[in-house]
């Protein structure tokens, strides 16, 4: 079992719009976080590419990565995760199963979303933005996850809340199971390749008996 984590275990995906939107107006760039919800999961320069254009001036990308990383710094201590984030972790891993977060987060970061989550009695292995050249949509953190399950695609089921999960995992040949707390409407993570669509981890969790989490036990 291969695990996004921010909108997925995690209550972040609006946080981090709010906090990209500020980062860009303190560096001359009005953009709506409607705007940037969707961007949500890329990675910051796949984000800035999309929000601000191939023809922006990358050379102030590092100044609007670093304000968003100070801004959302301010959040960690008070980050909550989605409803039966931890008891989804424990049940796959009771059954047996290979737990990985897949993050493209920096290590700092994902030790504040470890302990937010505070199941890493039921994780067997994590990823983070340092473990990839690329984030997502390209299949970099999946085929990573993949290498510290140690399972093959076929094998491994990946559970995200994002469009760019869905093209990263059929990049990397993983089922792609989904949820919407993040944000994302159920029809657009179908259409980026999901085979089941649930509203969080407790719906999964109670539902786990219909889905191909449950068959993986």
């Amino acid at each position: 079992m291969l695990f996004d984590v921010d909108g997925t275990l995690v209550d972040t995906t609006l946080l981090h719009a709010v906090c990209w939107a500020e980062a860009l107006r303190q560096n001359g760039h009005v953009v709506p976080s409607a705007d940037l919800h969707h961007a949500i999961g890329m990675s910051s320069e796949q984000l800035l590419e999309r929000v601000l254009g191939e023809e922006r001036d990358a050379d102030a990308d590092d100044a609007i990565v670093q304000a968003h990383l100070t801004l959302y710094k301010q959040w960690w201590g008070r980050l909550i995760p989605l409803p039966g984030a931890a008891d989804l972790l424990r049940e796959c891993h009771s059954r047996g199963l290979t737990v990985v977060l897949a993050s493209s987060a920096k290590d700092e970061e994902l030790s504040a979303l470890r302990s937010a989550i505070d199941a890493d009695d039921a994780v067997d292995a994590a990823t983070s933005s340092s473990d990839a050249e690329q984030g997502k949509p390209a299949p970099d953190i999946v085929q990573v996850a993949l290498e510290k399950s140690g399972l093959e695609p076929d094998r491994a089921v990946f559970v995200g809340d994002a469009v760019w999960d869905g093209y990263a995992t059929q990049r990397a040949g993983v089922r792609f199971v989904a949820v919407s707390c993040g944000g994302t409407p159920a029809a657009e993570l179908r259409g980026a390749g999901a085979v089941e669509v649930w509203t969080d981890p407790r719906d999964l969790l109670e539902s786990i008996g219909k889905s191909i989490l449950g068959a993986s036990g």
